[in-house]
């Protein structure tokens, strides 16, 4: 390592494999296997050996450095076409746009902590980079039954992991409960999910029995709740990516009911486009292409309210009618 090389460039990273994530072929080379094994259980190995590269990421741990956990909240900066991220002390990543090159510095800690990598380190990658290789992460939970995907827009408690999880326990797979990157490669729409764990409000337990002797802890937004592994805690089958072919946005209301509505597709659009974030031109370009077909599906507005249970069975019969 070269004097004042913070980002380790000279650094030895002899470890690589490509994946698939969230439908993009990424590139990861490092020194640390823990986080291969993380990355294994993230992404979906790349099966076409001579396959192209759409983004390559390349992260480097540091092995004297061992800064203490917790980990603070991550920090995202931005200037142009280069993202800066900051973990710890230690630990901080920049990624090209215009290269499609993610580079980074890890402290031994957080290098061999498989379960910050699945749930903060590769989310906070791909939500930099996606834009920059056409996809489009929308702020949705997602389920899926034989491949077919049910996706539930929402702003914040519009109830859309509750919805998620009560829907899963109706027979659909679990895909995600907050985030959702969708792509259109070779004239197919995909969605697909990562392997974090589930976020639920403190009050989901009372609806779902698993998390009644399960104690609410402090979530990162400040809001007390359960952070659960969805197979393990409640028994959930998850799936990783699915066709999308149904919208729901949610409008949630502390008044029992239930009223689903057809939307134009420019209105779906016109709410797709309102959680996207600010990118360099030709990134914006291929998410608006997307959001195209996005809209194109069949899409939906769902006022609704009372047991999550009782709302997911007459959306699974929706859904079982529209397929």
């Amino acid at each position: 390592m070269s004097a004042g090389d913070f980002l380790c460039q000279d650094a030895a990273t002899p470890l690589c494999e490509l994946y698939t994530a969230a439908g993009a072929v990424c590139s990861l080379s490092t020194n640390c296997e823990p986080l291969l094994q993380a990355a294994r259980e993230s992404f979906l190995p790349v099966e076409e050996p001579m396959v192209s590269v759409d983004f390559s990421v390349r992260f480097w741990v540091d092995y004297t450095n061992s800064a203490p956990h917790p980990w603070p909240k991550p920090r995202v900066r931005g200037l142009n076409h280069l993202v800066f991220a900051g973990f710890d002390s230690a630990s901080s990543m920049l990624a090209d746009l215009r290269a499609r090159r993610v580079i980074g510095r890890f402290s031994a800690a957080i290098g061999n902590d498989r379960s910050y990598w699945k749930t903060v380190v590769f989310p906070v990658v791909l939500t930099i980079t996606s834009a920059s290789v056409g996809i489009v992460e929308l702020h949705c939970s997602s389920v899926a039954k034989q491949q077919k995907g049910l996706l539930l827009v929402g702003a914040g408690r519009s109830g859309k992991s509750t919805l998620a999880v009560a829907l899963a326990q109706e027979g659909f797979g679990f895909l995600s409960d907050d985030r959702t990157f969708c792509s259109w490669q070779s004239g197919k729409l995909s969605a697909w999910g990562l392997a974090t764990t589930l976020k639920l409000r403190s009050d989901a337990g009372n609806h779902f029995s698993d998390l009644k002797d399960k104690q609410p802890t402090d979530l990162p937004n400040g809001e007390r709740g359960f952070r659960v592994e969805p197979e393990s805690a409640l028994g959930l089958e998850r799936v990783r990516c699915c066709e999308p072919r149904l919208l729901v946005f949610l409008e949630r209301s502390e008044v029992p009911g239930f009223c689903l509505t057809d939307l134009s597709s420019e209105e779906a659009r016109v709410r797709l486009e309102e959680d996207l974030m600010a990118e360099l031109p030709d990134a914006a370009a291929a998410q608006m292409e997307v959001i195209e077909k996005l809209g194109e599906l069949t899409c939906c507005l769902l006022q609704y309210g009372g047991r999550p249970q009782v709302v997911a069975k007459k959306l699974a019969q929706h859904f079982e009618r529209f397929r």
